[in-house]
């Protein structure tokens, strides 16, 4: 049984590689979902570390399909950047015009990989944090 919805000669080829790395988006966070709950359960203290350092591998495969999204989807762009490292209500967030407030640099969690990974140090985009 396929998982398209569409004939698949009638897809091109980018519509197809979005297709993989839903699937894979979708896989990574079904195996975080396991070692967390694999984490919790077990007594084990040395288990829970390696169940806890699997799930936290994880988490970053399913980052790196997040933002192989988001650079060829527009619209991904747009909404990780409403949503993402704000502070608050997260449900008023699109209420206030999508202007969420920005947690300070200090308090958020730094991702030495997604950086050094695209040649990205960062920086965010200059043009729009200089105004």
């Amino acid at each position: 049984m396929s998982e398209y919805h569409e004939p698949l000669e009638a897809l091109p080829e980018g519509v197809r590689d979005v297709h993989r790395a839903l699937r894979s988006l979708i896989e990574e966070l079904e195996a975080v979902d396991w070692y967390h709950q694999r984490a919790a359960a077990t007594e084990d203290a040395e288990l829970q570390r390696i169940v806890e350092h699997n799930r936290d591998e994880e988490i970053e495969h399913a980052c790196m399909a997040l933002e192989w999204l988001r650079r060829r989807m527009p619209g991904w762009d747009a909404e990780l950047r409403t949503y993402l490292f704000t502070s608050g209500d997260i449900t008023s967030v699109e209420e206030s015009g999508g202007a969420g407030e920005s947690d300070p640099p200090s308090e958020r969690q730094q991702e030495p990989a997604r950086r050094s990974s695209a040649g990205d140090l960062g920086l965010g985009n200059l043009r729009e944090e200089a105004r």
